[in-house]
């Protein structure tokens, strides 16, 4: 419930914030995709300001997580052998366990209880 709260209180005024930005930035700019020619471009899109922007930020986040991803792999690998070589040992102390327990020796079959001995009286 707190953590709905939370992301109620953080996500409405983004969602504010982002929609007067849209309507703010609505004029129509021109990407041109050819380095080489400026007054005639081979492709170029025009598209408000603000879907341009969007655009942009949802792939600097893509290329950002990928970059991390890649950043991670050492930790991941490192991460999966170590849980290899947990389930390894669990496997082997589970076998030594039953091992043991199958040679553990007898229980005593009429063993006689010592005498319980009372305290002297004073």
């Amino acid at each position: 419930m707190f953590r709905k709260i939370v992301t109620a209180i953080v996500v409405v005024p983004l969602a504010i914030v982002i929609i007067a930005f849209a309507v703010a930035n609505r004029q129509m700019v021109t990407v041109s995709f050819d380095p080489f020619s400026a007054t005639n471009p081979a492709y170029a899109a025009s598209v408000p300001l603000f879907v341009l922007i969007f655009i942009i930020l949802i792939l600097g986040v893509i290329i950002g997580g990928v970059a991390a991803w890649l950043r991670q792999s050492p930790w991941r690998r490192t991460a999966r052998k170590l849980d290899a070589d947990v389930r390894a040992l669990q496997e082997e102390l589970a076998a030594f366990r039953r091992h043991f327990h199958a040679i553990s020796p007898p229980a005593q079959v009429g063993a006689v209880e010592p005498p319980v001995v009372s305290p002297p009286l004073p």
